[in-house]
């Protein structure tokens, strides 16, 4: 969703001004905020990309604006006069006078750092190299990725949080590829068939590509897109949020159970839990 707008917005624009308004907006770029702005202004933005929960801007230089939204932040378009938001950290003009680019996080746990792009054939910027492909991407190798989650000896939604297995797919649409798939998410990785796993990634990839059509899952004004407008998957969603309602596959009221500091949900009836979840 982000991604889309940034391609659509900045992409084939020139930088003209770059302003980092809190130090804590760029603390990943350890050359601090002056070499920030002095990388990025004059140049031209060419692409935008996403892995991942990083998105990044290609630039017609070696290097890429890599940014992490973390738990707040937001990229906005946002028109050059309209009064600053209120947790505005950065923002980058243009020279054909649009509308600016803006970095917004109130509890400044994202940020914006310049990176150099690796070699090809997978060039993307150094300190995400080792995130993996997502189902939405057109390279995504799901034999691979299957083989890499049923080698990785742990629980399956955890398989599927963790980015150097696949990427993208996040604690919300996790659940709801589980259930899809019929599969608890404590279900161990060995001991599933590479049909069940399968399945799960193809349903993640069907769960994300029906949220991105409809401008994503947003419950609170923190998650838009680069308009500023709300998603409405959120009122599409089966298991996630929906504690002790009926299951809309069999009745049976929707479980909610502690994982990993947050929760997950899940139909006690489609998707059993297994008697012995440790792996």
């Amino acid at each position: 969703m982000v991604r889309r707008g940034l391609a659509e917005h900045v992409v084939g624009r020139r930088v003209v001004r770059v302003e980092v308004l809190h130090p804590r907006a760029v603390r990943r770029h350890l050359p601090g905020a002056a070499d920030v702005v002095a990388r990025i202004t004059g140049r031209t933005l060419t692409a935008a990309c996403r892995r991942g929960k990083y998105l990044w801007l290609e630039t017609d230089s070696p290097d890429a604006v890599l940014a992490h939204l973390g738990m707040s932040g937001q990229l906005l378009v946002s028109d050059e006069d309209s009064p600053s938001q209120k947790h505005l950290r950065a923002r980058l003009s243009f020279d054909d006078g649009g509308p600016e680019l803006r970095f917004v996080d109130q509890r400044t746990f994202g940020g914006l750092s310049v990176e150099p792009m690796s070699d090809p054939p997978d060039p993307l910027p150094a300190p995400i190299a080792h995130i993996a492909r997502d189902p939405m991407d057109p390279a995504f190798d799901i034999e691979a990725a299957v083989s890499a989650i049923r080698r990785r000896r742990t629980g399956l939604k955890r398989a599927l949080l963790d980015q150097t297995l696949v990427s993208g797919i996040g604690n919300i649409y996790a659940d709801e590829a589980l259930w899809r798939a019929r599969l608890h998410g404590a279900r161990p990785t060995a001991s599933l068939t590479r049909a069940a796993v399968r399945s799960v990634l193809v349903a993640a990839g069907e769960v994300m590509d029906e949220a991105l059509a409809q401008g994503g899952t947003s419950f609170d004004a923190l998650y838009v897109n680069v308009n500023g407008n709300s998603g409405y998957f959120d009122r599409s969603l089966n298991v996630y949020g929906q504690g002790e309602r009926p299951c809309t596959r069999c009745g049976a009221p929707i479980r909610r159970e502690p994982f990993m500091n947050r929760s997950s949900y899940s139909c006690p009836v489609c998707q059993p839990r297994p008697r012995n979840p440790h792996p």
